[in-house]
C-alpha cells in the first residue's frame, strides 16, 4: 500500500486513492476544501480548483517535486509522496485567489439564502476570503426561475461545480439540463420546453454546495440550525425529496 505524507502526517492508503481522499482518512484541518468533488459521482472534481495542494516529492522512486500546484481530487497518491496543504504559503495564497474568483459574481445574500449555515462556499469565504472585493465590474445577475416542479434555480449563486449535472447523467433516465454557454457566459439551464421532473429531483438540490438550487416546497421555512436529524419519513411528495430532506425535522423549543 502506498505511504503518503500530508502536512507531516503519514498514512498508508489503498492503491488508486487520491490525495483528497487520503487527507479525508486522516481528517482534521489538513483536509483540502472541495466544492465540485462528490465521492459518489463518477468523474466529479477538477472544476473549482479549491483543493489545490503542493506535491514536494512525487514518490520514493522519483523524488522530484511537481512543478505546479495540483488538484488533490484528481491526483493519485504514489508511494513516498510528500504533500503540503495548509502548511504551504503558496497553497494558502492560491486558495485565497480561487475563493476571490468564486465570489466575484456571488451575491451577498447569506441572510436570506436557504443554504446558509451549511454552505461550503460560506465556509471557504470565512477561511480564505477577503474583506473587500477588487473587482470593478458589475456582477452577472439572473432572475430566479423554476426548472422543475420542486426545483428553483438561483443562477446568481451558482459556481458551476457540475454536481447537479453529474447526478442527472448517472442516476436518472435522461438528463434535461446542463451548462450552456462558454466562459463568463456559462450558466445552468434546462433544455427548451424541458423541466427536471423525475424521482431523483431532490438529489439534484441536495448535492448543490451553495444555494443555487433550492427546494420550492421548503423555501424560507427553517434554518439549518433549527433542524435536527431524524430517520427518513414520508414528508415529501416524491422518493428523491424523501431521501434528501426526510432526515431533517424542525426542533421543538416548547
Amino acid at each position: 500500500m502506498p505511504l503518503v505524507t500530508i502536512d507531516d502526517f503519514q498514512i498508508e492508503v489503498p492503491e488508486g486513492t487520491t490525495i483528497l481522499n487520503a487527507a479525508r482518512m486522516i481528517g482534521g484541518d489538513l483536509v483540502p476544501p472541495a466544492m465540485c468533488y462528490y465521492s459518489s459521482l463518477k468523474g466529479s472534481g477538477g472544476y473549482c480548483r479549491t483543493c489545490l495542494v503542493k506535491v514536494e516529492q512525487g514518490s520514493a522512486k522519483d523524488p522530484r517535486p511537481m512543478p505546479k500546484l495540483v488538484p488533490s481530487c484528481r491526483t493519485t497518491v504514489m508511494d513516498g509522496m510528500v504533500v503540503r496543504n495548509e502548511t504551504s504559503p503558496e497553497v494558502v495564497e492560491a486558495r485565497a485567489g480561487v475563493t476571490e474568483f468564486l465570489l466575484v459574481n456571488h451575491p451577498l445574500d447569506c441572510p436570506v439564502c436557504d443554504q446558509a449555515g451549511e454552505c461550503h462556499l460560506q465556509d471557504l469565504g470565512y477561511e480564505h476570503g477577503k474583506l473587500d472585493t477588487r473587482s470593478e465590474f458589475r456582477r452577472r445577475t439572473f432572475e430566479p426561475i423554476d426548472i422543475g416542479e420542486k426545483v428553483k434555480l438561483h443562477m446568481n449563486r451558482c459556481i458551476l461545480c457540475y454536481r447537479c449535472v453529474k447526478v442527472c447523467e448517472q442516476i436518472t433516465d435522461g438528463r434535461v439540463h446542463g451548462v450552456i454557454g462558454r466562459g463568463d457566459h456559462a450558466e445552468i439551464s434546462t433544455y427548451i420546453e424541458k423541466a427536471i421532473d423525475n424521482d431523483f429531483s431532490g438529489n439534484v438540490i441536495d448535492v448543490c454546495p451553495v444555494g443555487a438550487l433550492t427546494d420550492r416546497t421548503f423555501r424560507f421555512k427553517s434554518r439549518v440550525w433549527y433542524t435536527s436529524l431524524w430517520m427518513p419519513t414520508a414528508i415529501a411528495t416524491n422518493a428523491a425529496a424523501r431521501c434528501a430532506y426526510g432526515t431533517k425535522a424542525r426542533k421543538s423549543f416548547g
